[in-house]
């Protein structure tokens, strides 16, 4: 009978958030077009390390499995990216498995991803209704606008461009730079119409420290975004807008072009 293929994972692993990390090899039996959230779920079933030794299961977050919630975003063979996408085939091995680095570690490949949603808070990353009783129907976006919001709206905060940005994680500095993705975000909700009645205070948030001056223009985001979203041409028409909302304000005017 032929011997089983296997393919190694290097996870590097933590118990705490207050602990040290740790690397443990796994050896998992190899299936044709496995995914690392289909390899992940094997040493869950038996969480055995190579050694041979019995060891709690490796922790982690997924959900769509589908590239579309971002839960499963993890660093794997040195590129942060989603887990559920990464097929097994198409990696080197052994394949190294770590938790962004952006984020607080929960535990093992679980992360804190808390300043993403705090910023998501901070730039009204919504669109407000006055109650819930039936308003009609809102005016229509023009057809040219709505194809470019709908490749913004494919933004599923998965931290992966955080991860990418040497802003944001520039060690020398106390760094609060909100990152990419949420500098896009806002042009997005200032292109419906509705949303666009919050407009400058969206704009304001990026004003702001830790806001739009915290960019360096690396373009390190654009390229590792997986859902291939042009963050780099929105910075730079949300660039546009903080500053004409900064001549708007000067002059005390919402009427100055």
């Amino acid at each position: 009978m032929a011997e089983q293929k296997t393919v190694t994972f290097i996870i590097t692993r933590q118990d705490s958030p207050d602990s040290s990390p740790y690397k443990e090899t796994f050896k998992i039996p190899y299936r044709k077009n496995m995914n690392i959230i289909a390899g992940l779920m094997e040493i869950q079933k038996n969480p055995v390390n190579a050694e041979g030794e019995k060891v709690s299961p490796v922790q982690w977050d997924s959900n769509c499995l589908e590239e579309v919630c971002g839960a499963c975003s993890m660093v794997i063979n040195g590129q942060a990216r989603q887990a559920c996408a990464a097929l097994v085939d198409e990696l080197e091995t052994p394949i190294t498995i770590e938790p962004m680095n952006t984020f607080p570690v929960v535990r093992d490949l679980i992360i804190d991803r808390s300043r993403m949603f705090d910023a998501l808070k901070r730039i009204k990353a919504w669109i407000p209704i006055d109650g819930t009783h039936d308003l009609g129907p809102g005016p229509r976006m023009p057809e040219k606008k709505r194809q470019w919001a709908y490749e913004l709206s494919k933004c599923m905060t998965c931290g992966v461009c955080l991860e990418a940005c040497p802003n944001v994680n520039n060690k020398k500095f106390n760094n609060n730079f909100i990152g990419p993705a949420l500098l896009s975000l806002p042009r997005l909700y200032n292109a419906h119409p509705t949303g666009a009645m919050n407009k400058s205070e969206r704009l304001e948030a990026l004003m702001q420290d830790g806001g739009i001056s915290g960019c360096g223009n690396s373009q390190n985001c654009v390229q590792v975004c997986p859902k291939g979203i042009p963050l780099t041409t929105s910075i730079a028409a949300m660039n546009r807008a903080t500053n004409i909302q900064a001549f708007k304000n000067f002059f005390g005017s919402d009427n100055a072009h």
